[in-house]
């Protein structure tokens, strides 16, 4: 995931990284790990988990989530070392 804002000017970071872990786990790696996509995530029902559309799914999931000032501005999947899918929104 990449996100954007201005640097902190204490701490350089644009997002405290312990912070911002903590929203993915919550909002999606806690949900859809080691869980069956089709059956077991609810916000994922009529979804076909293809790589596309998943990157888009957790994109929704953590778009205005992300610890202020810091904005969300893509979800990076890699299916394999020379293969990923990038969603930036609409």
């Amino acid at each position: 995931m990449t996100v954007r804002g201005p640097k902190d000017p204490v701490t350089g970071m644009v997002v405290d990284l312990k912070a911002l872990d903590a929203v993915v786990n919550a909002r999606v790696l806690d949900e859809v790990d080691h869980a069956s996509l089709n059956d077991d995530v609810p916000w994922l029902t009529g979804i076909v988990p293809t790589t596309e559309n998943l990157a888009e799914c957790f994109f929704r999931r953590l778009e205005g989530h992300v610890p202020a000032p810091a904005t969300l501005h893509e979800v990076r999947i890699l299916e394999t070392e020379r293969n990923f899918v990038a969603y930036r929104g609409d």
